[in-house]
């Protein structure tokens, strides 16, 4: 079987790039050894997301009653499980029933490069290619101190493939950004959680201190604290529970632990270094800004090359190399216009520079800054808690980056990343015209500010004279 491109793994980034390179007028195939999707579909985004909206509309409790709402809302993890299944099956088959309507090739089992633009699958025989797009994702990190037993110490993979474990009360490992979102969801969903972390929820990140400070009170709220200093040095698994040694040398015993502890890139087994395809020294695919890898022909996107291992990652970089497969130098990755999206107690969400990055750079800060405290829709929908950042060149006027907290921040980014690249995006994001009252409407006044604050109104305001 001969094909223009050939793409292993089936996640985001597998998926559009599959559907671009058909969009585009070429023959693509697919090849996936587990469940069409990829984590993202199966154990991760959209499981997640399910599960998030319910914990959200649990976390408003008591509010309800004061917005006319009067009754009681009961969590049932049980049913939230089966309803996360019935929305990835239901994806699932409209995935992979579009593949197929778009004429993609799309081949059950284990792939391994034998060369450049020739892959051996597993049950199939050999495939050719001319162009070879490795999306083979990433797994769950398991620490030594945590080895896995079915139904007591599990990943969020085993979470989202079987019905949870008994037991209310349930040990979350992890400060990352899974850890994070997983103590609100659990909490929500009727669990007692102890959150056992080694430094302070999404440390390693690039949120700014107020957008930290604000997740970490809205989750106090909820009574969920990151116990830091706490990552499990060890553990024993009993008919009772699981007990957890501490750092301090004191233990923890709960029913459950989910093992959050980051992820790592899915590249042994494919036979990359033989078709001369190189790794860097965790085991991440090296790539230029087209994605292309050390081997012709072979572009690599997604977990397995990117460490910033999210789906729109993987989906920004499936467009740089179709697009370079079609039309060569025609795209570069730029991760830094890329969305980072944090689904907890708030929502935190940016792009580009922060404050601190964007000194390091050269860079003579601005900031413009609107909070949701006073915003109508945010008090119309019962949550005000959450701001809108811009990080600007005060010289040039030029856009560097952004931060929104609160409801709905993963939606109102993108009003920002689509004015990103413009050498005149302050102007073009306080000229958008906003719905009245949204929380989008705060980006105009935030550009607004920053204007009239760093002398940036000519650059901003039309017919502005200094």
């Amino acid at each position: 079987m001969e094909f223009d491109v050939a793409i292993i793994g089936s996640g985001p980034g597998g998926y559009r790039a599959a559907v671009l390179a058909a969009l585009r007028g070429l023959k693509p195939a697919i090849v996936e050894a587990g469940a069409w999707g990829g984590t993202c579909l199966n154990r991760g985004c959209v499981p997640k997301k399910a599960w998030y909206h319910t914990a959200r509309l649990l976390a408003l409790g008591d509010r309800l009653a004061a917005r006319g709402a009067r009754g009681t809302l009961e969590p049932d993890l049980d049913a939230a499980w089966r309803d996360q299944r019935r929305v990835v099956e239901t994806v699932r088959t409209s995935y992979v029933d579009y593949l197929k309507r778009l004429g993609v090739a799309v081949i059950g089992g284990r792939a391994r490069l034998q060369e450049p633009g020739e892959i051996a699958v597993a049950g199939h025989g050999t495939i050719t290619a001319k162009h070879v797009v490795v999306a083979s994702g990433s797994a769950p990190h398991v620490p030594d101190a945590l080895p896995l037993r079915g139904g007591r110490v599990i990943t969020t993979d085993a979470l989202f493939d079987a019905p949870p474990p008994d037991g209310r009360r349930v040990a979350v490992v992890g400060s990352g950004v899974i850890g994070t979102e997983m103590a609100f969801i659990l909490a929500m969903l009727g669990r007692e959680v102890v959150w056992l972390t080694r430094a302070q929820p999404l440390s390693n990140g690039r949120f700014s201190a107020p957008a930290l400070a604000a997740l970490r009170a809205a989750l106090a709220d909820h009574g969920i604290v990151a116990r830091t200093a706490s990552r499990p040095a060890a553990c024993s698994v009993a008919p009772q529970g699981v007990t957890l040694r501490l750092p301090d040398g004191s233990d923890e015993r709960v029913d459950w632990v989910l093992v959050a502890a980051g992820r790592r890139p899915r590249t042994a087994g494919l036979g990359l270094e033989r078709a001369g395809v190189a790794l860097d020294e965790r085991g991440f695919v090296r790539v230029d800004e087209r994605q292309r890898t050390t081997a012709p022909g072979v572009y690599a996107i997604g977990d397995c090359t990117n460490r910033a291992m999210t789906s729109n990652h993987a989906l920004a970089e499936a467009t740089v190399a179709i697009a370079d497969i079609v039309a060569p130098g025609s795209a570069r990755s730029q991760p830094e216009r890329v969305p980072t999206v944090v689904y907890s107690a708030l929502e935190l969400a940016r792009l580009g520079l922060n404050e601190d990055e964007a000194e390091a750079a050269g860079h003579e800060v601005a900031t413009g800054f609107a909070g949701l405290e006073a915003s109508p829709a945010a008090l119309a929908s019962g949550d005000a808690r959450g701001f809108v950042r811009l990080v600007a060149d005060a010289d040039s006027g030029a856009l560097l980056g952004a931060e929104g907290v609160g409801s709905h921040a993963g939606e109102w980014i993108h009003a920002i990343g689509a004015c990103a690249d413009r050498a005149d995006a302050l102007a073009a994001l306080a000229a958008i015209r906003y719905n009245h009252p949204s929380m989008a409407e705060e980006i105009q006044n935030a550009a607004e500010t920053l204007a009239a604050r760093w002398g940036l109104s000519a650059r901003v305001f039309p017919g502005h004279v200094e």
